[in-house]
């Protein structure tokens, strides 16, 4: 295919060598602060609005909607990234960064006025719309004016940014929400949103590229957008453990699954699709990104739950658990940047996952398995092990499909990787949801409701409980949480699996 690198064969000395150190000094001072700050941002408000969740509904009520919220962004930023990517590829990624960053910034003061729920549903929507093409084009950007060999110190970075800025989000959130009420956690991305303008302004001019005639895809982009609403909304609706709930969801399921029938039949047939078929198709691209799913959902799988084992069976308050979860968090992106800067003096990609998601699953077996013989001091070890290794995933998956794709589709590449860790992360924390409750149910039907309850309200639900039930509760979801833990090791293992088989392996 024009644009894809074979993967047996090696590239030649120009990319492959690194960069001479002050032309990489450079080039770094002018391309990585211009991505850096749009993206910080895009990823920091799917999950800043969490902890203002509680203010928001005191102010505007409309409890029952008050996860519109979060989703109506995750919903938006997943259809935006396989459209940013194609109009990236033709209009210009550097030239779509300022309109992405338009707006984003335009709908975060629309957030901050708004009067009621609906508003601030609708506003979100928009706002998500920005946010996924911040995210797919700084990847993209990168792909466009760095050379391969010094791009994989750059997904490091990239893939540290991500994980931070998806750390910070519920921490700054419930800062500002306490200090300058709910609207503040909007209202902060106007100065920094006109920060990101300035420095989007200094990428090297060969960012303005693109090219070609645009014929764009509409048909496909409203059958995207049935396919995935519907399915997030439905996994959504899923951790909700209700089953009234069973045929809303099944209606939903099925309207994404004929919608996605019809996308593929559409994409196949369309001489400019949404999403490229037949650069998907190669093994390289749909091994890497099958990766990408699998570490999403293994990653954000344990950042769900970890929080909610951890207070409920281990009996830790809100602001230990946060620092005994910190080595899972701050370590993913040392293992990233550690991961990009063996690429950037070996050519070697694909042997580093290959190794480190292995000892992923591992090391979740072995918390599923030892966890509870373990004392609150030894699992931040093995947290920030897990961690470690997980990060050698993150810059092989972004890396290897620019590579693969070539210059002429790198925004329909980094589109694939963004919607296939979305993807990934909401199927896993919904399968993970769903095998602890129905552990819970097989063994114990009021322990499931109360479990449910864990999950809405937090370690309050069980202030009532006395101290004989308490224990027996703790108990059961200790027995559910071994099988949830199997499952987020059974993600890192097909993660695995993917790794050893991606054609790809050397630049």
């Amino acid at each position: 295919m024009p644009g894809s690198i074979d993967a047996s064969a090696p590239l030649t000395a120009s990319e492959s060598a690194p960069a001479r150190p002050g032309d990489s000094r450079k080039l770094f001072l002018a391309v990585f602060p211009s991505i850096m700050l749009p993206m910080f941002l895009a990823a920091m408000d799917g999950t800043i609005v969490s902890t203002a969740l509680p203010g928001i509904a005191a102010s505007l009520g409309d409890v029952e909607r008050i996860s519109w919220v979060v989703v109506s962004y995750l919903v938006a930023t997943t259809i935006a990234a396989p459209v940013y990517g194609r109009l990236g590829d033709v209009l210009g990624r550097k030239r779509l960064m300022f309109v992405a960053l338009a707006i984003f910034i335009s709908a975060s003061f629309l957030c901050a006025v708004a009067p009621t729920i609906l508003a601030l549903t609708g506003a979100r929507i928009l706002q998500g719309f920005g946010g996924g093409g911040l995210m797919t084009l700084s990847q993209a950007l990168v792909g466009e004016v760095v050379p391969p060999r010094e791009r994989a110190k750059y997904q490091g970075y990239m893939a540290s940014v991500f994980v931070c800025s998806s750390t910070f989000g519920p921490v700054a959130g419930g800062w500002l929400t306490q200090h300058f009420g709910w609207q503040s956690v909007f209202m902060i991305n106007l100065p920094f949103g006109a920060l990101a303008v300035a420095l989007a302004l200094r990428l090297p001019k060969g960012a303005v590229g693109g090219g070609g005639r645009l014929n764009f895809d509409f048909v496909g982009t409203a059958l995207f957008a049935l396919f995935i609403t519907p399915l997030l909304l439905a996994l959504e609706q899923a951790q909700r453990f209700d089953a009234r709930l069973l045929p809303l969801i099944i209606a939903m399921v099925a309207i994404a699954t004929v919608s996605l029938a019809l996308l593929l039949r559409q994409e196949k047939r369309s001489s400019s699709p949404l999403l490229p078929i037949k650069l998907l198709s190669q093994p390289a691209i749909w091994r890497t990104d099958a990766m990408a799913l699998c570490v999403g959902a293994s990653l954000i799988s344990l950042i769900t739950w970890l929080p909610i084992y951890l207070q409920v069976v281990r009996g830790t308050d809100a602001g230990n658990t946060g620092l005994l979860l910190l080595p899972l968090t701050a370590l993913i992106a040392v293992g990233s940047m550690i991961t990009g800067r063996i690429i950037s003096k070996t050519g070697r990609t694909a042997i580093l996952p290959s190794i480190g998601l292995p000892m992923v699953s591992v090391m979740v077996v072995c918390l599923a398995l030892f966890a509870p013989q373990m004392s609150l001091s030894q699992l931040p070890w093995l947290f920030g092990a897990i961690a470690l290794t997980q990060g050698t995933a993150m810059p092989v998956v972004q890396l290897t499909v620019q590579l693969v794709a070539g210059p002429k589709q790198l925004g329909a590449a980094a589109a694939s990787v963004q919607f296939s860790r979305s993807i990934g992360a909401a199927f896993g924390a919904a399968i993970v949801g769903t095998v602890l409750f129905g552990m819970l149910v097989a063994t114990d039907p009021d322990a499931a409701t109360l479990f449910a309850h864990l999950v809405q309200t937090g370690p309050a639900a069980l202030k009532n409980l006395s101290p004989a039930r308490l224990a027996v509760v703790q108990e059961e979801i200790s027995d559910a949480f071994r099988a949830a833990f199997l499952t987020i090791a059974s993600f890192s293992a097909i993660g695995s699996l993917m790794a050893w088989t991606i054609p790809l392996r050397r630049i």
